[in-house]
């Protein structure tokens, strides 16, 4: 089920959301909610590439298990 959501914008802003829009032939939402995604999924998750450099590494695993272990334990150092 979609739900509407309302956005206010700047009219310099809303002028460049309508300019690509026409510019993609599609409505102004869609580019927005494709945009939306698009910037969550390239944040939140890590691409193929940069997740087998980090699991390659092998100290850093060892460091992240270390961590992740006295974490649990509460033995470890918190640091801000």
């Amino acid at each position: 089920m979609t739900k509407s959501v309302t956005l206010r914008l700047d009219e310099d802003v809303y002028t460049e959301f309508r300019e690509a829009a026409v510019a993609e032939r599609r409505p102004i939402p869609n580019l927005i909610e494709t945009a939306a995604l698009e910037r969550i999924r390239e944040t939140q998750f890590v691409d193929e590439t940069e997740a087998a450099e980090i699991l390659s590494d092998r100290e850093l695993i060892k460091r992240l298990e270390a961590g992740s272990r006295q974490a649990r334990e509460r033995t470890g150092k918190f640091v801000e």
